[in-house]
This record gives structure tokens, C-alpha cells and sequence, in this order.
């Protein structure tokens, strides 16, 4: 693999109306996935080469995951994307401030030793993720940041290009999003990853051999639950009505990409777009890919056949500030069917019974709880380590074998896929899967109807209006 060579200066720092509708245009009509064998560069990256990786999204969780990679000998990071210079994140629990002005001084302060070798010449800049594909051609993955709303377009247009990806969660901003994605993925055999960090913990891999083992017997039940995501919105029901100057540095247009037009507002960016509907997911698509994960796993819970929802009031704009989600799962291969429960912005499920005087369940304000024939485990969000209730069962039951492969960190097995080694565990084909159930909710919330879901199809075939929220309108020439 060669080592790219830049000078370091910042690319396509202003871009015209004009040639952003050029540039759309150029990417719309490329439809086809094209393999990296099609571009002239083989999807295989040997072992002992280092992988040359793309930040689209430099953000806070942009930042973190730019930290993560530094940490990796065998990659260089080689460019940055992003649509915003500077933020100041200080308010927020990343804290310092991002975007790509600091992510590059961050990427070439810590490569800075290689300069003098000559096997470093600077990381490059973009504000336009297409831009940066057509002139960075030695760009062998991408890790995509970006708000939910961009995810889909960023991530097929690197799997296009025949790119690796690492994307953060939710895989996508809808249904047919993260259906189109999975389905573009495999077929462009690249290596990918979602960031739902616990996935590659020990504890969800504890829960997952302690359910098989049948430690509390056939599961019937799961609770799962986030305090996150009351206040993301600032208790807004409708747009604001000022309109203040978009701030220097900030590209407002392609900020908003395929989401419907609207004046900047500092309620939108850099971070409280998430409580709101073109935006974001809200709780439920912010912690569910995080907090319901170990029971999409140790259940192999697929598509569920129902889904209903109830919140604390839903309007046009956004996202609820509470809500509880119902999912009714069919009988699969030994296991009997389940209903499971989302309950987001703090609500809590009923406390167990088993759970002793004093004990408050694990995780605090982040976790789930599995109901079985035989007793209840409840563990912490992230994939956090179980504990059967109450804890005389715990130290009565006997461990069962370690049965599956264990995770060399999320990152590191992302990269190693991309080397050629296993498929990372939380690869899009299982990614993909559970962010549509995880964004069916949504689905549900919105329509305010019990949905029957048929998910081969991916239709609520009691509720046709369902599919405006299923594959919502693209708009400003962008498409997958």
C-alpha cells in the first residue's frame, strides 16, 4: 500500500452553489456498487501494511473515534471530512472543542515524528466527502461520524467507491436506509463495522453464553431502558422562528445533505440534532444499538412481528421526551417467543422482585433485564457484565465455558477485517438487521398505530402510512 502524499493543505475550504450541484449530480448518477478491484486496488490489505483511513464527521464522537485509531500503529489516518471548521463542544460531555479544524491539528501533532522520515506529508482536509473520494484515491477505509441523517449517503458513497466502513450508530437514519446499506456492503465484500462499542465487550458476551447455557431458562421477557435524550431538543415542539447568521466555517448546506431545507439555528448544530425527526433518532436510535444489543444477540431476535408505542406527546419536529416501545418476536428455532421493552428519556421498568432491599438494578440509568422461566439477569448498558438475581443464584450457578470469540477492542477488530481477518462482530449484516428493529420503534411512535410488520418486505402492512417514515423523502439532489 502506498503512503499518500499531501502537502497538508486544507482542500475545497469554499465550494460554489454551482459546484455542489455538479458534484450531486456526478455522484446521483452513479448508481452501481463498484468493487476496489473495478478502481484498480484490491479490497485485501495485507497484514503487515498500514491502512490508510478517511474521517468523514469530526465532531465529538468524530474526535473520540480519531483518538481510538491514533492508538493503532498499522493505520494513518490520511484525510478528514467535514462540514463544520470549529465547534466548541464544552457544554457537552465530550468537552474541548471539534471539527476540522482541531481534528487536523490532533492528527498531525501526533504523526508530527514521521515528517523528518518522509513517510508522512499531512493529513488532508475536505468539507465534502465526494470531493475527498475523487482526489484521494489511496484511501483504503472509512470511519463514518456524522450526524444520523448523513450516515446512509456517507457510507454508501464510501462502499461505492469500494472502501472498508466503520459507521457510528444507528447504522442509518431509516429503514430502507439500513436495508439498502447491508445489502450494498456484502456485495461489495468491504469490511465493515457499526459503532456500538459493548458489542465487543466481555460482559455481552457473558450474557449471551449464560442465556444459551439456559441459566434462567427459556426467556419470555426483556427490559431494556436509557435516561438519555429529554432535554436534546431543549423541550422544543416546533422550529424556531430566528434566524441567525450561520456561524464562519459552517457550511449549512451541505450540513443539512439530504434533509429538507430550513434556516441554521444553533438548536439544530453542532449537537442537539439528535431530538430532532430529520435529524436525529432520539433515545431510542441513540441507546437501543447500545443497551438492546445483548438481547438481539443472545435471542436471535430478527424481525419482530409487531410493535407498538406510547410517549410522553409526538409532534412533527421532535423527537418525545419519554417513551416505551413494545416489540412482539415470534417463536425462533428452540426459543419461544418474546415480547421486549424499550423505555427511553428515564422511564424505568417495574422493579424485580428477586432484587434485594436496597439494590437498585445495574447500570443505573442504562441497561436491560431478562425475564426467563427460571429466573432474571440484568446487566448495565454498553454491554455491561451480567449478574443473575438475586445474587444467591448468582453464586450458585456455575459458569458455563467461554464458547465465543473473544474481542481484541472494536476498533482493532474492524481493522483487522480490513486486513483480511474475520468479520468484525457487529459487521452491517448484523448491524444492519438491528438498527431497522431498533428504528421500527420510531416507525411506531410516529404513526401512534399498532404496526404489523412484515420485515422480508419491510412494510407495516396494517398502516401504509407508515412508509413515509420507513424510507423518508430524499431532498437537495442527494440519493443513495
Amino acid at each position: 500500500m502506498k503512503s499518500h502524499h499531501r502537502t497538508g493543505k486544507s482542500k475545497n475550504a469554499k465550494i460554489s452553489r454551482r459546484e455542489f450541484v455538479g458534484s450531486a449530480a456526478a455522484v446521483t448518477a452513479a448508481v452501481t456498487v463498484v468493487p476496489r478491484y473495478v478502481l484498480g486496488r484490491s479490497v485485501y490489505t495485507p497484514p503487515s501494511e498500514k491502512l490508510n483511513v478517511a474521517i468523514i464527521g469530526t465532531g465529538g464522537q468524530g474526535t473520540q473515534n480519531i483518538k481510538a485509531l491514533l492508538g493503532h500503529a498499522d493505520v494513518q489516518i490520511m484525510a478528514i471530512c467535514d462540514v463544520n471548521e470549529q465547534s466548541d463542544y464544552s457544554r457537552f460531555y465530550y468537552g474541548g472543542v471539534a471539527g476540522r479544524k482541531p481534528a487536523r491539528e490532533l492528527i498531525e501533532k501526533h504523526y508530527a515524528g514521521q515528517k523528518s522520515t518522509g513517510s508522512y506529508k499531512g493529513c488532508a482536509s475536505y468539507i465534502d466527502f465526494r470531493r475527498m473520494f475523487e482526489e484521494e484515491k489511496d484511501i483504503d477505509a472509512v470511519l463514518v461520524a456524522t450526524p444520523d441523517h448523513v450516515h446512509a449517503t456517507a457510507t454508501m458513497a464510501a462502499i461505492k467507491n469500494g472502501k472498508h466502513v466503520y459507521c457510528e450508530k444507528p447504522l442509518t437514519h431509516s429503514i430502507h436506509e439500513a436495508r439498502k446499506i447491508t445489502e450494498a456492503a456484502r456485495q461489495a465484500k468491504v469490511a465493515t463495522q457499526m459503532g456500538n462499542q459493548g458489542h465487543s465487550s466481555e460482559g455481552i458476551r457473558l450474557t449471551v453464553e449464560w442465556i444459551r447455557d439456559g441459566a434462567i431458562g427459556d426467556v419470555r421477557e426483556v427490559h431494556s431502558w436509557s435516561n438519555t435524550g429529554a432535554g436534546w431538543a431543549g423541550n422544543r415542539t416546533a422550529r424556531p422562528k430566528e434566524t441567525p447568521p450561520v456561524p464562519s466555517g459552517l457550511d449549512w448546506d451541505l450540513w443539512l445533505g439530504p434533509a429538507a431545507r430550513r434556516p441554521y439555528h444553533p438548536a439544530y448544530a453542532p449537537y442537539n440534532w439528535r431530538g430532532w425527526w430529520d435529524f436525529g433518532t432520539g433515545a431510542n436510535g441513540d441507546m437501543a444499538c447500545h443497551n438492546m444489543d445483548p438481547a438481539f444477540w443472545a435471542l436471535e431476535l430478527g424481525h419482530p412481528v409487531s410493535v407498538e408505542a406510547s410517549s410522553s406527546g409526538i409532534n412533527p419536529e421532535t423527537t418525545p421526551l419519554t417513551s416505551t416501545i413494545h416489540y412482539q418476536f415470534g417463536a425462533r428455532k428452540n426459543m419461544p417467543p418474546v415480547s421486549v421493552t424499550w423505555y427511553g428519556g428515564g422511564l424505568m421498568p417495574p422493579r424485580p422482585e428477586e432484587l434485594e432491599p436496597g439494590r437498585e438494578l445495574t447500570g443505573g440509568g442504562n441497561g436491560i433485564l431478562f425475564v426467563g422461566d427460571k429466573g432474571k439477569i440484568m446487566c448495565p448498558g454498553w454491554g455491561g457484565n451480567p449478574r443473575i438475581i438475586p445474587e444467591t443464584k448468582m453464586k450458585a450457578y456455575k459458569l458455563p465455558p467461554k464458547t465465543l470469540a473473544r474481542s481484541k477492542g472494536h476498533h482493532r477488530d474492524w481493522i483487522d477485517a480490513c486486513k483480511g481477518g474475520k468479520p468484525a462482530s457487529s459487521n452491517f449484516d448484523y448491524a444492519g438487521p438491528l438498527t431497522e428493529v431498533i428504528l421500527l420503534g420510531n416507525v411506531a411512535l410516529r404513526t401512534g398505530k399498532k404496526l404489523a410488520w412484515d420485515g422480508l418486505n419491510i412494510k407495516a402492512t396494517n398502516a401504509p402510512e407508515a412508509d413515509r417514515y420507513i424510507r423518508p423523502e430524499y431532498h437537495n439532489n442527494w440519493t443513495l
